[in-house]
């Protein structure tokens, strides 16, 4: 029979006698598990010396080991560049479930007792055309919440209280998508200047929930109480129907560069676990200081337990992988599409219906990534982000400074059908999670309002932060009382919802965008932890019509499968799940090739006919108009299609009532920049 595989043994695996740890390190000569006391966690009670067994795997076994149990390890080697072995440091066990602070750089690993009761519940397993993505703060989002308990605001029990389910619910969304929660600690650089490490991107341990996302007396009662209170959230959640995915962050760790905190994988086997140069120096593909090294099958095996753990005991949906291509680079640091992690991830029967999303790109050479992931992951579409702000904002600014716009409509067309030259038919439309912001830059509100980022408060005399934000202030930059200008902004932040809720893919709204939330031009607000990016819930009338229209555009969405397909099309074909496209110019005719790159024709009309496998046959036609002029379209004459129903006009304010029927060739009249869906009927 064959051995069993060493890598299984890593971790804390417990027993009726105790429990007996696995640590992995090819470089350290010697390795001793630190136990403390119950009751007081400075207060040592045993030692015990871990044995290198094999495939570069050390264990040990104590009766001490079972839940409740506080533990260090502590590791010692050769000097050189590649290492960094310091028998004075109490390291975290990479593998533990919980953990405790003690001290301002030092923390203890503590045993879990993973019991949960999850009351009959189950995930929701949205499928993937039906997803709408939100993505969230867990403290942002409740923390001025009056409908929610004081005590409960901006923790793991807020997000999942009546009330925060209940906007959910208003709103429409399917799976929220929540940045970072995994253990993870503010920068040293960030704390010397008096700033915190709001989003999260900084991860401590890959397997410990974020402790002070708790309730006070969760953080109190431990780190059993935190994880409680965790999958009580994950359990609420899936009794409504919702989705939990996380923003995960393996691609480094907070022990940043050189020089950085050692609290675990440096102190157990830096020369392994990072990539480095020859002099030791790091390879850093992340912008942070340090690159978890994928050529690895140690590294590799980290992740996957790390997602394992996450998907089945805590029952978690899908994940988003921070800087994903840093995941995918091999031994030589290219990036390889075919990589063994990228595969396993997909292929694992424990991850099998978990949703798999990729950030596309890191900051190394040959970074940039987008559609290259293989066939199972989903991939954020920087490139759709791009085309959609550029048609409607700065196309629009240009036009307004030199009398025409730079581009046409061809190629925002693309990614409204899908991107399909970006994702191999394989893959399809579904591939491509489609974002106008996410929480690193603008905020849909800010991007009509500012030209330019405004991140002075970020403490790098506003160096920090994009620059390439495609953004429009329609002429005043910021805050301005000129009800002309903001009537403008309104219809422009209406034009990119609309788009990215109408288009194919797997929309994402960023919290706070249904309502026109502000950062006050700030696009890189990582280190603020206060009310400059938490989720306002005293909304005005002017906020209360933008959620309901976002409310609309995701049921219409919802109702209507010829908007989400999930195939592309092929010319002469039918393919089932696929939409037919037909594409015709504001006259009413079939969209001549030198239309689709012309200036000065962005005015458009999509239909769409579904092929569907599961669900009732749709139609829609979509007007898109580009221009700060009024047009008129004469609806099209296709086969099949008797007349058209208006579902939604983004020239209006408020929710559009269905109005009528007009039958094909009718004049219809389109509002500058605007936006026109109807329904289709036989």
């Amino acid at each position: 029979m064959p051995s069993e595989d060493p890598l299984s043994q890593l971790g804390v695996h417990s027993g009726p006698d105790g429990g007996t740890i696995g640590v992995y390190s090819k470089n350290a000569t010697g390795m001793e598990l630190l136990v403390f006391d119950d009751s007081d966690q400075h207060w040592l009670i045993e030692r015990v010396p871990l044995v290198r067994g094999n495939g570069d795997v050390w264990t040990a076994t104590s009766e001490h080991l079972r839940a409740g149990t506080r533990y260090n390890i502590r590791c010692w080697g050769p000097r050189g560049p590649l290492h960094h072995f310091n028998e004075r440091k109490l390291l975290i066990e990479p593998y533990s479930r919980g953990l405790l602070r003690s001290g301002a750089k030092e923390w203890r690993s503590v045993v879990m007792d993973d019991a949960f009761d999850w009351a009959g519940t189950t995930k929701p397993r949205v499928p993937r055309d039906h997803t709408v993505i939100y993505e969230a703060h867990v403290k942002g989002l409740t923390a001025l919440n009056t409908a929610v308990p004081q005590e409960l605001r901006g923790t793991y029990a807020g997000l999942a209280h009546p009330a925060t389910i209940e906007h959910f619910h208003r709103l429409g969304v399917t799976s929220i998508e929540l940045l970072p929660v995994q253990a993870f600690v503010t920068e040293e650089r960030l704390a010397r200047l008096g700033l915190t490490n709001y989003w999260g991107y900084n991860t401590l341990n890959f397997f410990t929930p974020h402790a002070p996302y708790a309730t006070k007396q969760a953080q109190a009662s431990g780190p059993d109480a935190v994880l409680h209170e965790f999958k009580g959230m994950v359990s609420l959640l899936h009794a409504a129907g919702l989705e939990v995915i996380l923003d995960v962050v393996y691609n480094h760790t907070a022990e940043e560069g050189l020089g950085g905190p050692t609290t675990s994988l440096r102190g157990i086997d830096n020369a392994t676990y990072y990539r480095h140069n020859a002099d030791g120096s790091y390879i850093d593909t992340t912008g942070v200081g340090n690159t978890i090294d994928y050529g690895q099958p140690v590294a590799e095996r980290l992740v996957l337990d790390s997602l394992r753990y996450w998907a089945d005991d805590v029952q978690i949906d899908g994940f988003r992988f921070d800087l994903a291509a840093t995941l995918g680079r091999d031994a030589t640091g290219e990036f390889n599409a075919d990589h063994s992690l990228l595969n396993a991830i997909v292929d694992d029967p424990y991850l099998e219906g978990v949703k798999l999303i990729a950030e596309p790109w890191d900051v190394g050479e040959g970074g940039w990534r987008t559609g290259g992931f293989p066939d199972g992951w989903h991939e954020w579409n920087d490139r759709y982000r791009g085309r959609v702000r550029s048609f409607w904002l700065t196309d629009i600014a240009e036009a307004r400074r030199s009398g025409s716009a730079p581009t046409g409509i061809g190629s925002f067309a693309t990614r409204l059908a899908g991107s399909s030259n970006l994702f191999s038919p394989q893959r399809g439309p579904l591939a491509s999670v489609n974002f106008v912001t996410a929480h690193d830059g603008f905020t849909l509100e800010d991007l009509v309002s500012y030209d330019t980022k405004h991140n002075l408060g970020n403490g790098e005399d506003n160096r920090d932060g994009t620059d390439d934000n495609r953004s429009f202030n329609h002429g005043v930059e910021g805050s301005t009382d000129d009800e002309g200008i903001l009537a403008v902004r309104r219809k422009a932040a209406r034009n990119l919802m609309g788009t990215l809720l109408l288009s194919a893919g797997i929309p994402m709204i960023t919290a706070g965008d249904e309502y026109g939330r502000t950062q006050s031009g700030n696009n890189n607000a990582y280190c603020h932890d206060d009310e400059l990016t938490w989720f306002s819930w005293d909304w005005d009338e002017r906020q209360r019509d933008f959620a309901a229209v976002t409310a609309e555009l995701i049921r219409l969405r919802r109702e209507n499968p010829a908007l989400r397909p999930v195939r592309f099309g092929r010319f002469g074909e039918t393919v089932p799940s696929a939409s037919q496209l037909d594409w015709y110019d504001a006259g009413g005719n079939t969209m001549a090739e030198e239309d689709w790159d012309s200036p000065e024709n962005r005015t458009l009309q999509y239909l769409a006919a579904s092929t569907p496998e599961f669900e009732e046959f749709n139609r829609i036609l979509l007007v898109v108009h580009g221009l700060e002029t009024p047009t008129t379209v004469t609806l099209p004459s296709h086969e099949g299609v008797a007349c058209y129903t208006l579902l939604w006009d983004s020239a209006s304010e408020t929710v559009t009532p269905a109005d009528g029927e007009f039958p094909p060739g009718h004049s219809v009249t389109m509002e500058p920049t605007s936006m026109k869906l109807f329904r289709a009927h036989g």
